[in-house]
């Protein structure tokens, strides 16, 4: 295991990465490897580090301070890595409002594609069907300074998203960036982190950050599915 040549295609690149990153620790050739690897090839060793949490839940808080997300202040959070393959990784984002009941509504789906990787948000009603704002996101950006690192990928609003929030008078939406930050399983202190910004500098009307935290160092009971996932 102490040569693995980074001349790989897209196909077999998730299994080597993953493969590196369960080794690293195990000894130091194996520890540079995954280092060689994440560092190549760094969307790839990010959807593999997320894989490594697959049919995990895990409970987390909001850490921002947004006025907007009053309730959420205080309320139980938990993500749970449910549904994984190759190409796309589901997280249903549970949250328990009120204290009272949980809403299952939404699923972060994060997806390999030719160029990178995308992140989309499934929103559903109780009963399943879509919500009339959905599917939204974006793609990681081409190019050396889109590729992020093994650790963290942002996500800048895509045209398909931009199209719906106008449509659906949701203008302050259309400068969002999402970055998604992940430790794979195993380490110390890891964290699992959501992120929704704005900035005026980029256009928005107004400063906006969502940011949420889950603890990756202990696991808790698995959630129901998301609605529309059963």
């Amino acid at each position: 295991m102490t040569n693995i040549t980074i001349n790989l295609t897209r196909s077999s690149a998730l299994p080597i990465l993953g493969s590196a990153l369960i080794l690293a620790g195990c000894n130091q050739p194996a520890d540079d490897a995954a280092n060689q690897a994440a560092e190549a090839m760094p969307q790839e060793a990010f959807f593999a580090a997320l894989s490594t949490h697959c049919g995990k839940a895990y409970s987390g808080s909001l850490v921002s301070e947004d006025a907007a997300d009053a309730d959420f202040v205080g309320a139980e959070m938990v993500m749970y890595v449910s549904d994984c393959s190759k190409e796309q990784i589901a997280v249903p984002f549970h949250v328990k409002l009120d204290g009272e009941e949980w809403d299952r509504s939404r699923t972060w789906l994060i997806t390999r594609t030719e160029d990178g990787l995308r992140l989309k948000h499934d929103h559903r009603h109780e009963d399943g069907e879509p919500d009339a704002v959905t599917m939204y996101g974006g793609d990681t950006a081409p190019g050396d300074e889109g590729a992020g690192t093994a650790r963290a990928q942002s996500f800048p609003v895509d045209d398909f998203s931009i199209e719906m929030f106008e449509r659906e008078g949701l203008d302050v939406s259309v400068t969002n960036v999402w970055t998604v930050e992940v430790d794979p399983a195993g380490t110390p202190d890891g964290r699992y982190i959501y992120q929704l910004k704005r900035t005026v500098e980029s256009g928005a009307p107004e400063p906006r950050l969502f940011r949420v935290e889950f603890d990756l160092a202990q696991e808790v009971e698995a959630p129901p599915p998301a609605w529309g996932w059963e």
